[in-house]
Order: C-alpha cells, then sequence, then structure tokens
C-alpha cells in the first residue's frame, strides 16, 4: 500500500469520525451533547466553587446572632486590628486553603447548623455554658494538624527571630527545639478563654498521648507541652 492511498485512508477515517460526531441522533448530536456537558459542567463548578467562597466571608460567618460573642471578642484581638494593617478572618483560622481539607471541614460545619437552629447556644448564658467544649473541640483540631490554618500566615521557617521580642524569640526557638505547635502557647489568641482552660487543654494532651503510645512508630512529643503548661499554671 503506497503512501498516497495511506493517506487517503486515514483522511476517511477522520471524515467518518468528525460526521459521527456530529450527526444528530434522535433528538441531539453527540458533538453538542458533549459540548453542553463540558459548558455546563464549568457552569456547576463555577457555582459551587462561588458558594464555597461565599460561605468563607467574614458576613457569612457572623451573620448568625449566636456568632455575636465571637464576633466583639475577635474585633478586640490583634487579628483584627494591628499595626499592618493584615486582617485574618474567621476563616483564614477555622477553614484549611488544602481542598481535601476544606471540604471535610465544610462537611463538618453542617452541625454548627443543626446547633443554631436547636438553639444550643442561643444565650449568653447557654454560650459560657458551652464555651469550654467548643474550644476544646478546636484545640484539639489544631494540635492534630500542627495548627496548619496558623501556618497559613505565620511559619517558623520565616520567621526573624532577630526582630521579635526577646521573649518572643526564645518562645519560638524552643517550640521548634521540642515540637510543640502554635496552640499550645496561644489557645485564646482570637477569642475569650473559659475558666480552667489550661486543665482542659491538659487533658486534650493527654488523650493524644494516649492514642500515640497505642500506634507503633507514632512520635509522642507531649512532655514538654505538659512542661509549660505546668508553667504558666503556677
Amino acid at each position: 500500500m503506497n503512501d498516497s492511498k495511506k493517506t487517503k485512508q486515514s483522511r476517511n477515517f477522520l471524515l467518518r469520525m468528525w460526521d459521527w460526531f456530529w450527526t444528530p441522533t434522535k433528538v441531539l448530536s453527540a458533538g453538542f451533547v458533549l459540548l453542553a456537558g463540558f459548558l455546563g459542567g464549568i457552569l456547576f463548578w463555577g457555582g459551587f466553587h462561588w458558594t464555597l467562597e461565599l460561605t468563607n466571608t467574614e458576613e457569612f460567618c457572623t451573620g448568625c446572632h449566636t456568632m455575636e460573642t465571637n464576633l466583639a471578642e475577635y474585633r478586640n484581638t490583634i487579628h483584627y486590628n494591628n499595626h499592618s494593617g493584615v486582617r485574618a478572618i474567621c476563616s483564614d483560622c477555622h477553614v484549611p486553603h488544602e481542598w481535601q481539607h476544606k471540604i471535610k471541614a465544610k462537611i463538618m460545619a453542617v452541625k454548627d447548623v443543626y446547633h443554631e437552629i436547636a438553639g444550643t447556644i442561643s444565650t449568653p448564658e447557654k454560650y459560657e455554658e458551652h464555651r469550654i467544649a467548643m474550644a476544646t473541640v478546636v484545640w484539639r483540631k489544631m494540635k492534630v494538624s500542627d495548627s496548619r490554618e496558623c501556618r497559613n500566615c505565620h511559619n517558623f521557617k520565616y520567621m526573624d527571630f532577630t526582630v521579635q521580642e526577646t521573649r518572643a524569640a526564645s518562645e519560638h526557638q524552643r517550640a521548634i527545639d521540642n515540637n510543640m505547635t502554635c496552640i499550645d502557647c496561644h489557645q485564646g489568641i482570637a477569642h475569650d478563654l473559659p475558666p480552667g482552660y489550661q486543665e482542659r487543654y491538659r487533658q486534650v494532651i493527654e488523650q493524644l498521648e494516649a492514642i500515640n503510645k497505642k500506634v507503633p512508630d507514632q512520635p509522642n512529643e507531649v512532655a514538654e507541652v505538659k512542661s509549660y503548661l505546668e508553667k504558666v499554671s503556677n
């Protein structure tokens, strides 16, 4: 078979494929269906992403009246007002940037909708009653993730200890040396601390230590955290 005949056959095959692609079926052509599906997918993904980002805004996070206490406390912290003008909003601290962790956080947030409807923290008194439990959930999550959301903005690797206050530089170096994480020292960075918070955080550390001991070759780096909690509670 000469090259001319091969070229002709190849061209005929491509023409047949093109005709099949655009030839109408009983209702629509396969090409139209695929093209419409592609455009529909883009519109769906765009709408989904837009909705997801909408739920990350400060206005959305503080839209429920039960968040008024959180909002008032947050506005009195350095994360809201500071000399640099860089503001961290709710989602910066509570929503991961990584896709898989973000989706998990959004799914878990469904329980917040339930408690809002159920009125679990609908009054200041109820809020204070549940404050330590809510804080404990966040502390445990951040300890397990190595303060992942904090590190979106703060990272030991990029800290210049020479321009930090002496105490801050010393504590950050100690944290690096002993594999501590942000939440080990900064439990109340954006919200008021509940009474007895140090004892409750110690319980979180002890629970994680017990779990780690059951897992072979799992690092068990909590001794320094316990020592720190003992020091600051005395």
